[in-house]
């Protein structure tokens, strides 16, 4: 599906569940088949640009589950966001956006929608792609078995510590050793010069993973020129690479992240992209 630039998007073609976990409900859009892959939104929310990688990622093969954490669904990111959307994660119990406050609170229901994806789709395991606010979910998830290819794109959290990780020491300790023990890869993204996602960060990601993390980084000038406004007027700089900064174009740089991610998520999960 096609939506013009500025236009908001209705999401129609996904059906939207309640989902339940430990009493928390949380609305979650669903459509696709084959194994799950829980696409977790980027500031302010599940924008026309996420919902196209979501659907880029159905026509591979699989099971998109794609769930909603902030923002409004479908909505075409406006500057305005900032107050609106932005303020009120920040200061939200669900999310530890700033140094010291460890493994974000929402991360636990985030487990129980991959162990329930698991248990609908079947196969050896769940994809978990984060995308910005949300990018090093992905990692924390892994802490669930099911959990076996996650994507970390230009992670954003804590927005006060250019070299830090959101996560807790037990947290990362406990991710560490997964990651060893199972021989996981973790897949990651971003553009350099990101001042959200910075090249501090992933020494920090490489110091805790080690080879375990692939890391990419894309020249930003490679970046969509014309993102939209809270883009352009609010994060400032060549950022979400799969996103509201892909120029969809074959050959592009960023087109080329977005497959590389498609055929990561194909060989772990066992499928072939089309």
């Amino acid at each position: 599906m096609t939506y013009l630039r500025g236009q908001h998007d209705p999401l129609d073609d996904f059906v939207r569940r309640t989902v339940s976990v430990d009493d928390v409900d949380k609305a979650v859009y669903v459509s696709g088949a084959g194994p799950a892959v829980i696409l977790m939104p980027e500031m302010p929310g599940i924008s026309p640009d996420v919902a196209r990688f979501a659907r880029w990622v159905r026509a591979a093969g699989f099971s998109v589950y794609l769930p909603s954490l902030f923002g409004v669904d479908g909505a075409y990111p406006l500057a305005e966001a900032r107050e609106t959307v932005v303020r009120r994660a920040c200061v939200s119990a669900e999310f530890r956006a700033f140094a010291g406050g460890g493994t974000s609170p929402v991360v636990t229901w985030l487990r129980g929608l991959a162990r329930l994806a698991h248990a609908e789709c079947g196969g050896p395991g769940v994809g978990a792609i984060g995308l910005c606010f949300t990018g090093n979910f992905a990692l924390t998830m892994a802490l669930e078995p099911a959990v076996i290819a996650p994507v970390v794109n230009h992670p954003s959290l804590p927005l006060d510590d250019p070299g830090g990780l959101e996560i807790s020491d037990e947290d990362a300790a406990a991710v560490a050793e997964r990651v060893a023990r199972d021989g996981l890869q973790v897949l990651a993204y971003r553009f350099e010069n990101d001042r959200w996602c910075t090249g501090r960060r992933f020494a920090a990601y490489r110091a805790l993973l080690g080879d375990a993390f692939d890391a990419r980084v894309l020249e930003a000038g490679t970046a969509n020129p014309n993102p939209p406004p809270f883009f352009r007027d609010v994060v400032g700089c060549a950022h979400s690479v799969v996103t509201a900064h892909l120029v969809d174009e074959d050959g592009h740089p960023t087109m080329q992240a977005r497959d590389e991610i498609i055929a990561y998520l194909a060989e772990r999960l066992r499928t072939r992209p089309e």
